[in-house]
């Protein structure tokens, strides 16, 4: 994917029961791409989301449309 190394992060919302999805959004503005992988398997496969794709994903769960759990 890139010569740079992904700065990985996990939200803060996380309650860090091992259930969460990291992100490198360091990767947004030079390369278009946010990567998102699994916390609890960080060698695992790596998903590279278009950062518009990414924005907008975000911009919806702050703004409520995928409902509450």
């Amino acid at each position: 994917m890139t010569t740079e190394t992904p700065r990985w992060f996990t939200s803060s919302y996380s309650d860090n029961g091992g259930a969460c999805v990291e992100v490198a959004t360091n990767l947004a503005t030079p390369h278009g791409v946010v990567p998102v992988r699994d916390s609890k398997n960080v060698t695992g496969p790596v998903l590279n989301v278009p950062a518009p794709a990414f924005t907008t994903f975000v911009a919806g769960v702050r703004d409520g449309d995928f409902g509450s759990v």
